[in-house]
């Protein structure tokens, strides 16, 4: 089970308090989008604008990390969350690194792409994070690009909502194809798995959905609300 952003149904998406929050609802894996500073640091954030989860205003990419870490990522939805900060991917995985898998999604700006590329996989490297991280991306130039910089590197297929169903014969990268729940049929999920890829279905945040997924044998569910998908499977292996 793969926590979106952290139990971001609970707290606000990427930041510690909903990272914390996923790990302790029994979340396998995290899945964060990372844009670059102005100044070239990864930043874990889930949105290409500050106004839409934070009291900045514009493009994350127009502004230096040290301008970054003064903005209030979490007091905008509870006053309990006032005084989050957006993270640097460096120090998401300094924290979590040994507690959680991670998958990445680089997100870049118009231009720009290859760099934030290249500095994800740096950092992973650096952090000595390969087993836990995987990256995955909707662009299959940029996945063809991080499998060149370090052919160890876990990737993934995000296949975006309302595209046409991919042809899996076409795909040469990936180990995980992420698929909306609005795509998918067990049908669906025979196919991705038979081609050699694992199935992650996108989101999953309702019990009867859940249910239905589940009985599809999906290998991963990604969700904004951890808890209850972690109750709803331990329910159903209970049941046999």
């Amino acid at each position: 089970m793969i926590a979106n952003g952290g139990a971001s149904a609970e707290a606000p998406g990427h930041t510690i308090a909903a990272f914390e929050a996923a790990i302790r609802q029994g979340a396998d894996a995290i899945a964060v989008q990372v844009r670059l500073s102005r100044d070239g640091h990864p930043m874990v954030f889930g949105h290409p604008r500050l106004e839409r989860a934070t009291d900045g205003r514009g493009a994350l990419g127009a502004h230096t990390v040290r301008e970054l870490k003064r903005l209030d990522a979490g007091g905008g939805t509870a006053a309990r969350f006032a005084g989050q900060r957006i993270q640097t991917l460096e120090e998401v995985l300094e924290r979590f690194r040994d507690l959680v898998d991670l998958w990445v999604e680089p997100c870049p700006d118009r231009e720009g792409g290859a760099r934030l590329e290249e500095r994800v996989v740096s950092t992973l490297e650096i952090y000595d994070a390969l087993e836990r991280c995987g990256v995955w991306s909707a662009d299959f130039e940029a996945l063809d690009r991080i499998r060149s910089l370090d052919p160890d590197v876990r990737l993934g297929i995000i296949w975006p909502e309302g595209e046409p169903r991919p042809s899996l014969a076409t795909l040469r990268n990936g180990e995980m194809l992420c698929v909306p729940v609005s795509s998918l049929t067990r049908e669906t999920v025979e196919r991705v798995q038979l081609a050699g890829f694992r199935c992650c279905a996108k989101t999953a945040d309702e019990p009867a959905l859940v249910d239905r997924l589940v009985g599809w044998r999906v290998d991963a569910l990604a969700t904004g609300r951890p808890e209850l998908v972690r109750t709803r499977i331990d329910w159903l292996r209970s049941r046999g």
